[in-house]
């Protein structure tokens, strides 16, 4: 599999409108297109966290793959498409956590993770659209906080950045960086694309 984007011997479609996914790939070396599977994220339940984020992932999947066959994309390319979807859920406490509804739950989210700890478990499913091979799996991250001042609680939630993310959570952000006390994995799982899974998963399906 050659990852070179000059050289790249497959097309990539990253089902994905996350600007953290998008950066995670270009930063891989790899070159993508992207869709947006817009499906009802709320309507996918499941008890276990792992078994959620991969369903949710399997259902932008199938979304994607859909919207494609839509647009009657029959022209037969020498190179093999991948699909890759993903996504990220925040446990705190046991309770698992997705995008906040409003500016109050992301404030008591945030709240909660100050002075403690939660864990992102986030998930990647790979698709290959020329042979059908399908492959997913997940990965868990602890992260650990200091304590977080109020007044910078309060100019995440005004800037509202954190209610499009799982759990009101951005590490990487300017203003948590430095209240992050220690991330127990890999920074790129919690922002939504664990790179070693993404890339192992790619080359078993192509």
């Amino acid at each position: 599999m050659d990852s070179t984007a000059n050289n790249q011997e497959f097309k990539i479609i990253l089902g994905s409108s996350s600007v953290a996914r998008k950066k995670i790939m270009a930063d891989m070396g790899f070159k993508f297109t992207t869709m947006s599977a817009d499906i009802d994220e709320k309507a996918i339940r499941k008890e276990k966290t792992e078994d959620l984020v991969m369903a949710l992932a399997e259902a932008k999947a199938d979304a994607i793959i859909g919207k494609l066959e839509n647009l009657g994309n029959e022209e037969k390319d020498s190179k093999p498409t991948v699909v890759i979807s993903a996504d990220t859920v925040v446990v705190y406490e046991g309770m698992i956590r997705e995008k906040p509804s409003s500016k109050e739950e992301a404030r008591q989210f945030i709240k909660g993770y100050s002075g403690g700890h939660a864990a992102t478990v986030s998930s990647v499913l790979v698709t290959n659209l020329s042979n059908g091979s399908r492959k997913g799996g997940w990965d868990k991250v602890e992260i650990h906080f200091h304590d977080i001042p109020e007044e910078v609680i309060e100019k995440l939630i005004e800037e509202a950045l954190v209610l499009n993310v799982a759990g009101g959570l951005i590490i990487e952000h300017p203003l948590v960086a430095p209240y992050v006390k220690e991330v127990v994995g890999g920074t790129d799982s919690v922002m939504g694309l664990p790179k070693d899974l993404t890339r192992r998963l790619m080359k078993e399906v192509l």
